[in-house]
This record gives C-alpha cells, sequence and structure tokens, in this order.
C-alpha cells in the first residue's frame, strides 16, 4: 500500500511540473508564434489548374489560353524577382516590359502569398469569367490562415498583389490584342488549296490576325519562318497527294496506339458532337495547359523551389505565347487546306477524321510548335533525360502516359496530330522545328543563367 501512495505522490509531483511546462510553452507561444509554412511550387500548378477550370468554362482558343497564362505567371514570377537577387526581372528582357517598383508599406508582406495572389488577380481580370477565380482565392486566404498566416500578413500580400498586377494588366493592355476586334472580319480564300471551315460546327476562323500582337522575345511574328509547305498537287503521284494519302491510310489503319496517342494529345477546347439537331461540346484544355501541368509535375519531382518553380512555370509560359504567335503568323500566310477537306474531295467523300478539325489552317501543326519550344525550355532547366508520368489528361477521362525525357513527348505530341488525322506530315516536321527555335531563342533572351 505505501508503494501505491508513492506512486500517487509521484504522479501529482510530476503532473504539477508537467501543468508548469505548459504554461511556459503557451507564453512563449505568445512571444514567439509559431512561424506558417514555406508555400511550395505545388501552389502555383494549382493556381495554372483554376485558370485553365474557367479557360474550359469559357471555351478559350489555345493562342488567347497561352496570352492570359503568360501574363498571369509574369505577374507572379515579378514578385518572386523583387524579393530573391538570384532571378532577374524580366525588365530589359522582355519587348516593352515595364520597370514596376515594389509598393511601399507591405512589410508583413509573404511574397510567395502575394506572388500567387497576383496571378490570380491578373488572371481574374483577363479571363472574360476571371471572376469565378475570387472564390477560390479566398479559399486561399482562409488556408493560409490555418496554416499559421496573420492578417497583417494577408492584408499586405493581398496589397503587394494588387499593385504588382497592376502593373502587369497595363503591360498586357499595350500589347495590341484589344485592336483586333476592330480589324475586317476574315474572309477564307477562294481556291481548293486554301483553308476552309470544316464539320461539324463550321466554326469560323479563330485568331486570324494573332500575330499582330507583340512578342515576348521575338524581334517579330515572322522571325522564324519556316519552310513553304508542299506544293498543292491532288493529282496521283505528286508529293501533296502521298501527303493527304497518307493521313488517309493512317485513318483506315487505326491502330490502337496510335488512337490513344491521339486522344492523350487531342487538347481541342472546340470539339463538339452532334445529337439531333444539337450539338453538345466537349470539355478540354488548351495545349498550352497540358505543358504548363507537366511543368507543374516535372518541377515538383525535380523538387524545385517556390522561386524556382515560378521562374521555370514563367519561362515556359513566355515560350508559349510567342511559339504560338510563330505558327498563327505561318498559318495565315500559308493558309493551306486541311487533310478532311482534301481527302473527302479526292478520296472519299465520307471520310472523317479520329480528332475533330480545329478550326483554322493547317500548317504549321500548332502543337507540334508550342510543344518542341515547351520541351526545349523544360530541357534546358530539368535535364535531357528527365523521366516523369504525365497525369494532366487524368481529369479529362485518359489514363496517364510516361515519358523518358521532354523531348520524347514533344515528338508524340507532333505526331498524335498526323495519326488524329488533321495535319500533314510537313507541318508536324516543320513546326517541330521552329518550336525548337523558339524555345531556344527565349531562353538566350530571359537570360536563362539564373540559378535554380
Amino acid at each position: 500500500m505505501q508503494h501505491v501512495f508513492s506512486f500517487f505522490r509521484f504522479v501529482r509531483k510530476a503532473g504539477y511540473w508537467l501543468f508548469l511546462l505548459f504554461i511556459l510553452c503557451e507564453l512563449s507561444a505568445c512571444f514567439h508564434p509559431r512561424k506558417p509554412p514555406a508555400l511550395s511550387g505545388r501552389c502555383i500548378n494549382d493556381v495554372i489548374t483554376r485558370m485553365s477550370d474557367v479557360m474550359v468554362h469559357d471555351i478559350t482558343n489555345p493562342p488567347l489560353a497561352a496570352r492570359f497564362f503568360s501574363y498571369s505567371c509574369l505577374a507572379g514570377y515579378e514578385i518572386v524577382s523583387q524579393n530573391n537577387k538570384r532571378y532577374p526581372s524580366m525588365h530589359g528582357l522582355l519587348n516593352g516590359y515595364p520597370a514596376i517598383r515594389k509598393p511601399d508599406s507591405i512589410a508583413h508582406a509573404d511574397y510567395r502569398l502575394a506572388a500567387l495572389l497576383a496571378m490570380l488577380q491578373t488572371a481574374g481580370k483577363m479571363q472574360p469569367s476571371g471572376g469565378q477565380l475570387h472564390a477560390w482565392e479566398e479559399k486561399l486566404l482562409d488556408s493560409c490562415r490555418e496554416a499559421g498566416f496573420d492578417e497583417e500578413t494577408l492584408a499586405d500580400s493581398r496589397r503587394y498583389a494588387q499593385a504588382i498586377s497592376r502593373g502587369l494588366l497595363a503591360y498586357a493592355k499595350a500589347d495590341g490584342y484589344n485592336k483586333i476586334s476592330n480589324l475586317a472580319r476574315y474572309t477564307p480564300h477562294r481556291g481548293d488549296q486554301y483553308w476552309f471551315p470544316t464539320p461539324p460546327a463550321f466554326i469560323a476562323a479563330v485568331e486570324p490576325y494573332f500575330s499582330t500582337v507583340r512578342p515576348f522575345t521575338l524581334e517579330a511574328a515572322g522571325q522564324f519562318k519556316p519552310v513553304p509547305p508542299t506544293l498543292y498537287d491532288p493529282k496521283r503521284g505528286s508529293p501533296f497527294f502521298a501527303l493527304f494519302d497518307g493521313v488517309y491510310r493512317e485513318g483506315i489503319a487505326a491502330k490502337a496506339d496510335h488512337r490513344s496517342i491521339a486522344a492523350f494529345w487531342d487538347c481541342n477546347p472546340f470539339a463538339v458532337q452532334d445529337e439531333g439537331h444539337l450539338q453538345y461540346g466537349f470539355k478540354k484544355i488548351s495545349p498550352g495547359a497540358h505543358w504548363l501541368g507537366i511543368t507543374g509535375i516535372a518541377c515538383e519531382k525535380a523538387g524545385k523551389d517556390f522561386d524556382a518553380s515560378m521562374l521555370v512555370h514563367t519561362v515556359v509560359a513566355v515560350g508559349l505565347m510567342d511559339a504560338f504567335l510563330c505558327c498563327w503568323d505561318e498559318k495565315f500566310r500559308s493558309n493551306r487546306v486541311r487533310p478532311e477537306t482534301v481527302i473527302r474531295r479526292c478520296i472519299d467523300p465520307a471520310w472523317t477524321p479520329l480528332l475533330q478539325t480545329p478550326p483554322f489552317p493547317e500548317y504549321l501543326s500548332g502543337h507540334s510548335v508550342i510543344s518542341a519550344a515547351s520541351a526545349t525550355i523544360l530541357t534546358h532547366y530539368l535535364g535531357e533525360q528527365f523521366s516523369y508520368i504525365d497525369s494532366v489528361e487524368v481529369d479529362y477521362g485518359l489514363p496517364p502516359r510516361r515519358f523518358s525525357s521532354f523531348q520524347q513527348a514533344a515528338a508524340e505530341a507532333g505526331i498524335s496530330r498526323f495519326y488524329g488525322g488533321i495535319h500533314f506530315m510537313d507541318a508536324v516536321n516543320n513546326g517541330l522545328q521552329q518550336g525548337k527555335l523558339v524555345g531556344e531563342w527565349v531562353l538566350q533572351k530571359v537570360n536563362a543563367k539564373a540559378k535554380l
């Protein structure tokens, strides 16, 4: 019994010291509040995903999507560059990029949080349904509160983001895109060799004047003008006949692995399906959104911190914009007819491609151009043999695919357009070449020596 009482006396005594230790810890927390965790690069990809969701809702065309992504990423990167000397400002590197001053009275801002908020606020102002991003911004702030951010930090971070976003929106407004709506309505050229709207929706040409927009790094949209497309000649035995006959035979063969590749890289926000007298749209992301998704996957696998991830996302986004400008410049110069039109006219009136033909001219293959540009940039930052699993399309009902390098992915994205029946092979091959040149040029211009 004596031993029992001794045990309880020990417990009471120990309890006293434990209680005292608890009080001291609480007092210490009052004077030394817990430091909130640093935001990770994954948060950038979350913002990109939310932006893409809005673009799917708005049926945003691929070049315009690249414009939204690029300015939003630049807003985030501007804040990183103002707070981390390893990452230079884009002032003096991009065409017309302004010197944006860091605002006063933001002493308590968390610059990484401010970067995310600047991305959201820029996208919210530029995208037609960008107001949908406001709810996600509030959710982000609530998550930060739960993680330990105080109200002063949240308020200063938001003010910081608003100031930088205003600077980027002014820069975007000056790129000339808003003048396109004042130009004459585009009329398809007359002649069998030229592009004409295709079924099932016969949508008018998308962004025929996009090449008039100010590029970020290019001297002009036509800087990397490709060789001319194969001369139009539908006679059997001609080089052009071999091109469209190759597309036709690929469609007849319909190999399972080729069909899977075509579906994975479809990324056509204009896809529709006839149902009686109605047409239904499919929810699909743009090619640029797919490659920014790859960027997020790769940065996370490589263990890149927030600042490094922000740089890579931004340079990829800038590359997407300039790649689309180059490609669209050629599309509406050569204005070449699509395989679907030629094959129906010359071989089989009932033929349809595996993928729906996008509403713009055929040469060059846009996906080939932007994929090669993105792969070139990602290879520079993350390495030649960087293997990864691309799960970007899982939310759209497609299984992930494994790649041993970004170049392998770009090559597959290019050939997918041939497998899908929407491009000739010279548009794919020359598109990949143009994209590589754009990617290398972008890296040279943005001072890719920034340390990761």
